[in-house]
């Protein structure tokens, strides 16, 4: 996907700084023990990966990305994890060879979600687990929801993300029964960031990271200027704190 061919450092502004609060949320709706093996799909420069190597030990963590600059960043950032380039939907790893296969971020940017899933159940053991998460953006409670409420307010030509797989609450339950994981169960995850300035959190759209920043490319100088008018106007004055919101399911192998 071209809008993640970026240099680690520009997602970790844009979106690291929350998935950095999701990690350990996740990591706890899987229920991890001691001496379980898990897998980061989708890894990205590695958040989730940090959370797991914390919890289980570098040697009992594998992850997998399929950008170039994510897999080079996490490999840098974890040389003791077992990091490769690889799709959620062809995960490069054997049946069975996990307790846990995560997924933070990443369902919704699947080729086929359903395949995903079913990989990340291949690679999990008999009764091991699978969980993930998506932020809430149909119901318009995440980070770059104030970018596409303003643009949608400009009526600009963008698409946002409120339709993309398990983005609205009760889809990700639904993708992971579609699946054929069973005893699925659905929770909430909250990451509270605080800006010191409004730049603090328009700038890091100007580093071209995932959908957003791809739209924001997109928009002509006049655009963008508008568009930076019209979150300014929406969020409330610096310093501010954003609360964003996104959806988890966790299921049984």
């Amino acid at each position: 996907m071209k809008s993640f061919a970026v240099p680690a450092e520009a997602y970790d502004r844009f979106m690291g700084v929350h998935s950095r609060q999701l990690a350990p949320q996740l990591a706890d709706l899987a229920r991890l023990s001691s001496g379980d093996r898990a897998l980061d799909v989708g890894c990205g420069p590695g958040a989730l990966t940090a959370e797991l190597v914390a919890r289980l030990g570098a040697t009992s963590v594998a992850a997998v990305d399929p950008s170039e600059s994510f897999v080079a960043a996490a490999r840098a950032r974890q040389p003791d994890v077992d990091v490769r380039r690889g799709s959620a939907e062809a995960l490069p790893f054997t049946e069975g060879e996990f307790d846990a296969a995560l997924a933070q971020l990443v369902v919704h940017f699947m080729t086929d979600p359903v395949a995903g899933l079913r990989e990340m159940a291949r690679v999990t053991r008999r009764d091991g687990t699978v969980a993930a998460c998506v932020w809430d953006h149909a119901g318009e409670r995440t980070p770059v929801s104030t970018f596409w409420r303003a643009a949608r307010d400009l009526g600009l030509p963008t698409q946002d993300e409120s339709a993309l797989a398990g983005a609205r609450e009760g889809h990700l339950v639904e993708l992971f029964k579609a699946s054929g994981l069973r005893d699925v169960e659905q929770s909430e995850l909250v990451a509270r960031v605080d800006y010191s300035s409004f730049d603090d959190w328009w700038k890091p759209f100007s580093f071209g990271v995932g959908p957003a920043g791809a739209a924001y490319a997109a928009l002509g100088a006049d655009q963008k200027e508008r568009v930076r008018e019209r979150c300014e106007a929406l969020l409330p004055p610096a310093p501010f704190e954003l609360a964003s919101f996104a959806w988890a399911a966790r299921g049984i192998v």
